[in-house]
């Protein structure tokens, strides 16, 4: 590591870590001819063993001392050691927040920006592979690191407030924000390591309800930070329903702001859209009561959203809009409001997932489209929604069941979007859906058969339509030559090496 031959220390750090994830346990145990442990040794040298790396060198060692001392057993030795590998970066932190107390001001120089961001990115470095036992570390810097948090964001408002848009380009608020980053990344990965401790959620998560939550609200479009999205997206999922109480807060300060950034076009925040719908699956999937609380205005939003989602053309953006309506369909099917619910929206999602089904440019979502719309015909045929899908005032004919309404709804529907087929291909293909609701294979077959069929997609390379029979085909392939000693090279086999 003290070698300067170009790339020399960059490949010592991967593979000290890679050693060290082999072999952890050997570290913190006493060897023949020791008389402590090496990471113990390692620790006394510190300074002496990272004068020579790069910052980002640094980071990697960091990781690698943080796996030995998560190996450790005994909780006093494992925080003694812990504290000896944070004691460089403590004692720069401790004097910078010093310096802060005395004049704020001194948190603006460009210098000192880097050395917060440089510190910030070694405890993230070291929670990595710590997980929960690097709660004692960042105890120690949490509330601190939330106010330089805050300080930096209003200077970033500012600047974007006075500037303009370019304003967000300036290298100085480019630092500033990769502080912001840094931070939110440092929480997201600690709370995300951290195992078997629920309480960790209750300490850590109302501290940053304001500096966080309330900043991404107050601040301009330019000044928001996708990573918020991504960090109480986290949290939901680690959490789970101890977070119900905090969904209306977060929902009142991120999604009514961030829809009206990214609905605009599908171009502009593109980091703010995945992590946008990551995070209300993440609700949906975690925290569903909270969501059947919301307002009627507020349920339109979150569907109209959803729907915007899967209208995108971006594919992991459809997908994550799919996978969320699936999760809603289910869970609002098995609740209390099931009637209100479909009453109010079956029509819409049917017409809304018609319509991208039939569009070729959303080709690769045929497989979430099939399963969205098996929900909705099984349901109607299952007799799931027991109140009329129709409007009565509207509708005089009053239909025996909404089996009978949708099919009649569904053939009216295709046969406007397809006038190039006849009415009783449309019938055929309608009454197949019913027919076939509950064979996932056949009613995925049956209507890939119809779009191939249609003028659209006839004249298309509709290899995305085939996709999961293609995905298992490989799966059986790799199989077979894994059966085979020699076919697959060794360095394409997952690692099963590791000291876990």
């Amino acid at each position: 590591m003290h070698e300067i031959h170009p790339g020399v220390q960059d490949m010592a750090c991967d593979t000290f870590l890679k050693i060290v994830q082999k072999c952890k346990r050997k570290f913190v145990t006493v060897q023949v001819g020791e008389n402590e442990p090496f990471v113990s040794e390692l620790l006394t040298t510190l300074p002496t063993t990272i004068a020579d790396l790069e910052p980002h060198q640094i980071h990697s060692f960091y990781e690698s001392v943080g796996t030995m001392i998560q190996a450790e057993s005994d909780a006093i030795k494992r925080d003694e050691y812990l504290q000896r590998l944070m004691q460089l970066p403590n004692q720069k932190w401790a004097e910078i927040i010093g310096q802060a107390r005395q004049s704020v001001d001194f948190l603006k120089d460009p210098d000192v920006i880097r050395a917060v961001l440089n510190i910030l990115q070694t405890n993230t470095s070291a929670a990595t592979s710590l997980g929960t036992y690097f709660l004692p570390q960042i105890s120690l810097i949490f509330l601190d690191m939330l106010n330089v948090y805050r300080m930096y964001s209003e200077l970033i408002s500012t600047s974007i407030a006075q500037g303009g848009p370019y304003a967000s380009r300036t290298s100085i608020v480019k630092l500033l924000r990769s502080v912001k980053r840094e931070t939110l990344k440092l929480i997201e990965t600690f709370l995300d390591k951290a195992e078997g401790q629920p309480h960790i959620g209750k300490q850590f998560v109302p501290p940053m309800m304001d500096p966080v939550l309330g900043d991404y609200a107050r601040n301009l479009p330019d000044a928001r930070e996708s990573e918020v999205l991504s960090l109480f997206a986290t949290i939901i999922n680690k959490y789970k329903g101890s977070m119900i109480e905090d969904v209306p807060r977060i929902f009142e300060a991120v999604f009514q702001c961030t829809l009206e950034m990214i609905t605009k076009n599908f171009e502009d925040y593109p980091e703010h859209r995945l992590k946008f719908f990551s995070l209300l699956r993440a609700i949906a999937a975690n925290c569903f009561p909270a969501l059947i609380h919301l307002s009627s205005e507020q349920l339109k939003l979150v569907i109209d959203s959803i729907i915007w989602a899967f209208r995108h053309t971006e594919r992991n953006i459809a997908e994550t809009g799919l996978n969320l309506l699936i999760e809603m369909l289910k869970n609002f099917q098995a609740s209390e409001f099931c009637n209100q619910f479909f009453r109010t929206y079956f029509l819409t999602i049917e017409q809304e997932i018609f319509a991208v089904l039939t569009d070729t440019f959303h080709k690769p979502g045929f497989k979430l489209h099939v399963l969205v719309l098996q929900h909705l015909f099984c349901l109607v045929e299952s007799d799931g929604v027991t109140e009329p899908l129709w409007d009565v005032a509207t509708v005089p004919y009053p239909y025996p069941n909404n089996g009978l309404f949708i099919r009649e709804y569904t053939i009216k529907l295709l046969s406007s979007s397809f006038p190039n087929m006849t009415t009783t291909e449309v019938t055929q293909f309608v009454n197949g859906l019913f027919e076939s609701g509950q064979d996932l294979p056949l009613f995925k077959n049956h209507i890939r058969d119809f779009l191939v069929q249609s003028k659209e997609f006839s004249a298309q390379d509709n290899k995305d339509l085939y996709a999961d029979e293609a995905a298992v085909q490989r799966e059986k392939e790799r199989q077979r030559m894994l059966s085979i000693p020699g076919l697959i090279a060794p360095n394409e086999i997952q690692d099963e090496m590791l000291d876990s």
